[in-house]
């Protein structure tokens, strides 16, 4: 298990909710406002990498028909499973996976929505790279991709959130629906347009200014 698995899964089993993500008001609001981006009332299929102990995937439930949602922690996953069959919500797959390198299997085109949460400035240039290049091979035309990034520094750290923004926005066939800024996170918004032509090039898909 390399450091980044090790480390987030000390974090997972030294407490449930490490980042406070039920009670602390600025996480409360800032799901909210991600779900109210979203300009569908329904999906087919959403994405959801980085699902912690699974706060999105539960709301994401109730307006997917299917959530295909993914972390490294397998301590979360389990959470995540637990907590989705309390609410008895169907249609929910949880995977323990290191992403991009552990990419789900069998989801070519298959995904009306994705939704990257604090997850992004976890992965470095490469990584990035190689991750949105399979999103865009995953994502049907249409879909809708939302990206919400606290903006701050932190330790952990490997991308700076605007220029990790900044990248989705420009990848091919992406369109703007929706950019909101504050001082401590940024949320934007996107629709892929067309097909998935041009994902394939590493020269596109640059994190850094």
């Amino acid at each position: 298990m390399g450091t980044v698995e090790e480390h987030f899964e000390r974090l997972y089993r030294s407490r449930e909710d490490p980042w406070a993500l039920r009670s602390n008001w600025y996480e409360r609001r800032k799901r909210e406002l991600l779900l109210a981006a979203l300009s569908r009332e329904r999906y087919a299929h959403a994405f959801e990498p980085g699902c912690g102990e699974g706060d999105m995937t539960l709301r994401l439930a109730q307006r997917c028909d299917r959530v295909c949602a993914v972390d490294l922690s397998g301590t979360a996953i389990r959470r995540c499973r637990r907590r989705v069959a309390a609410q008895g919500l169907d249609g929910v797959q949880a995977l323990t996976r290191d992403l991009p390198a552990q990419w789900p299997a069998h989801t070519e085109g298959a995904f009306d929505l994705g939704v990257l949460s604090e997850f992004g400035y976890y992965l470095n240039d490469a990584e990035m790279a190689r991750f949105l290049r399979l999103l865009g091979r995953s994502l049907r035309p249409g879909a809708e991709l939302v990206a919400c990034h606290w903006r701050r520094d932190f330790s952990d750290r490997r991308l700076a959130t605007d220029a990790l923004h900044e990248a989705i926005g420009s990848l091919p066939g992406m369109t703007w629906l929706v950019r909101h800024r504050e001082p401590e996170f940024r949320l934007d918004s996107w629709r892929m347009q067309t097909a998935r032509e041009g994902w394939d090039d590493d020269r596109n898909l640059h994190t850094r200014p």
